[in-house]
């Protein structure tokens, strides 16, 4: 006699289902009970091990549906791309987990890659200006892009029809390219990216320290040159760079402004807008181009780069001051600087926080704040000193002396934060 199961009053239910639907699994039975008996407090493993037992004591055998593969030949030059999303978690310098997350792009034919990350989540915006870095890197937009249905990109699948954010799809337009969407939960048919973003976590990021997110993007377009598109592909047997120099002719030129509210032709010369990074540099083909020091803005400062010949002029976006002119380097990954853009470096660390500190009603009480400060930011003084000599010379001796007292009193070590403090105290 058999032992009375707490399962049993649903039998003929679920054998119903098992004859019918013979693939079905038993996280599927379980949603159904659920869904048909909203208080079903059963547990999923007991489903799970009732069905187990229904199969065998009626020989209803699960069907396991394999997909077959069959190897894929190679797409075209330019033809294709695929992009993917990865996360990691990575200690920082203070040993605190930090999440952290990047899209990898991938020129199918050639296998040459190129990530950006955030340590935050990408928006659709974040997205967009991955893909305009990315075209620069490659020096040409390809024909196909693949995705995964990322929210970011696909709004729902209606039918069979996907249905793209507005923005993205603006975006799409702009630039010209078709759109290939994989089906949900089938990564095989984007497996390149799927293996580049297993690559990237565990030969890139794995045991590396954060520091910040310029330093570790640096880090990553390093290691990109070095190692992800330097050593030898398993399947190709080539370096993705020499293949990637012969795909590259075959790519769409980057034909118009990269801006997907833009809706007029093209002028005589188009611009290129970009965001100045921390380090007062703006990204261009794979190199940075340095503007004035303190053009840099948390709140983000939009410049327009026009291209004419061999030469690259900087313009503010607000303002149209001209930020700077600089020749185009046909190399990658190198800093092209303009000498009139660097740092004042006649003096020393030490002599810099002097000359700061007299800058303040108590001199000897901002020597301590700024010698705080470089415990904390020791590679970055001097740009923290810029930036709180900046604010020395906009506000009046009380702002900055409150300011100060107060960042002493709350341990507010950093040059944002006295920033921030002054605009609490006004």
């Amino acid at each position: 006699q058999h032992r009375k199961k707490k399962l049993d009053i649903h039998k003929d239910l679920i054998l119903s289902w098992l004859r019918e639907h013979h693939d079905l699994s038993a996280a599927q039975v379980y949603d159904w009970l659920t869904e048909r008996y909203p208080n079903f407090q059963i547990g999923e493993s007991t489903v799970r091990s009732y069905v187990g037992a229904l199969r065998q004591e009626y020989k209803i055998p699960k069907e396991r549906t394999q997909r077959q593969y069959e190897a894929v030949p190679e797409t075209p030059m330019g033809q294709q791309a695929q992009l993917d999303f990865g996360e990691t978690i990575q200690k920082n310098e203070q040993g605190k987990d930090v999440k952290m997350y990047f899209v990898a792009i991938l020129l199918s034919h050639s296998r040459y890659k190129y990530m950006e990350w955030l340590d935050r989540p990408f928006t659709t915006k974040d997205l967009i200006e991955s893909h305009n870095r990315a075209f620069q890197y490659f020096g040409g937009i390809p024909y196909e892009i693949v995705y995964d249905q990322d929210n970011l990109i696909v709004v729902s699948e209606n039918r069979g029809d996907l249905i793209l954010t507005s923005a993205f799809e603006a975006y799409r337009k702009d630039m010209r390219f078709k759109l290939h969407v994989c089906r949900k939960a089938d990564p095989e048919s984007k497996g390149k990216i799927e293996n580049v973003v297993g690559f990237i976590k565990k030969n890139f990021a794995k045991y590396r320290v954060f520091t910040n997110i310029d330093s570790w993007n640096e880090q990553a377009m390093a290691w990109l040159a070095r190692t992800g598109n330097g050593k030898i592909h398993n399947i190709t047997k080539k370096r993705p760079t020499d293949v990637f120099n012969l795909e590259k002719e075959h790519l769409r030129p980057i034909f118009r402004s990269f801006s997907a509210t833009n809706t007029e032709p093209n002028k005589d010369i188009s611009s290129i807008p970009r965001v100045v990074r921390k380090d007062n540099t703006i990204l261009y083909k794979a190199n940075r181009y340095s503007v004035p020091l303190g053009t840099f803005s948390p709140y983000g400062t939009e410049v327009h780069l026009y291209i004419k010949e061999k030469q690259l002029t900087i313009i503010h976006q607000e303002t149209g001051e001209l930020l700077g002119k600089h020749q185009i380097s046909n190399s990658r990954g190198k800093l092209i600087q303009d000498r009139t853009h660097t740092r004042d470096r006649s003096q020393g660390i030490d002599a810099f926080i002097t000359s700061v500190s007299d800058k303040f009603k108590d001199p000897l009480k901002a020597f301590t704040y700024l010698s705080e400060i470089r415990k904390v930011f020791p590679r970055y003084m001097r740009d923290q000193l810029q930036m709180i000599s900046k604010q020395c010379e906009q506000n009046n001796e009380h702002v900055l002396q409150e300011a100060l007292n107060a960042c002493l009193g709350m341990k507010l070590f950093s040059a944002g934060e006295f920033k921030d403090m002054i605009e609490h105290v006004k």
